[in-house]
């Protein structure tokens, strides 16, 4: 089926938002005692929401306090609103996707208040309006394909014709449970998570999101 759509994550490869939140979260967890750094935090919930970490936080630090989840993410989208920087050829790749005619969306575990916030701080608020979605927009968030459903729908575009750009396995495995292809994307100096896509199954991994449109005209290639 020919490429139709083109679907990003968000954190880690539109968004240069890993280190600042996971720094955060990080933080947090060391002030409970689970004393941990943010290059740990990142390596240990990669892609997930929240909500997906508590059962492990609870289990190391005992129960959060109530409204502890609500006041994090208060602290994040506070931060991000401040600090959050584009992943380096991140814009350009979103409007050369764009350009080429290719229906774009944005898929990601992060709330609708901090997807807003980030769409506003990278200047793809209007580029992506009303296609980025939000776990909090579907029945379950990644590994469940619910997400990249919702934004293929978005896109007026099958499954099939969609291609996933993603830098976790979690969302590569939940873009293949779509039955969507997807390209990961490990900048260079991370080699570990680049095997670890090519192992998940993506269909190729780019070390710079320059390389997504010789990408795009390899798969098409193939057919």
């Amino acid at each position: 089926m020919s490429i139709t759509a083109i679907l990003f994550d968000c954190d880690g490869v539109l968004a240069d938002s890993e280190g600042l939140v996971n720094a955060l979260v990080a933080e947090e967890l060391t002030a409970r005692g689970w004393a941990m750094t943010a290059d740990e935090c990142r390596a240990r919930f990669i892609g997930q929401t929240l909500p997906m970490m508590l059962p492990a936080i609870e289990a190391r630090t005992g129960r959060v306090p109530p409204g502890w989840v609500e006041a994090i993410y208060g602290r994040v989208v506070d931060l991000l609103a401040e600090a959050l920087e584009p992943v380096p050829g991140a814009l350009e790749a979103v409007a050369a996707m764009q350009a080429a005619g290719y229906a774009t969306a944005v898929g990601s575990n992060s709330s609708r208040a901090e997807l807003a916030v980030k769409m506003r701080r990278l200047g793809l608020a209007g580029r992506l309006a009303g296609r980025v979605v939000s776990y909090q927009d579907v029945a379950a968030p990644k590994p469940a394909p619910d997400i990249w459903f919702e934004c293929a729908r978005r896109c007026a575009a099958a499954p099939g014709g969609c291609i996933v750009v993603e830098d976790s396995v979690l969302g590569l495995g939940s873009a293949r449970a779509a039955g969507m292809r997807a390209i990961g994307f490990a900048a260079e100096g991370h080699d570990a998570a680049a095997d670890a896509l090519h192992r998940a199954g993506a269909v190729s991994v780019l070390r710079r999101l320059a390389d997504l449109p010789a990408a795009l005209g390899a798969l098409a290639g193939r057919g």
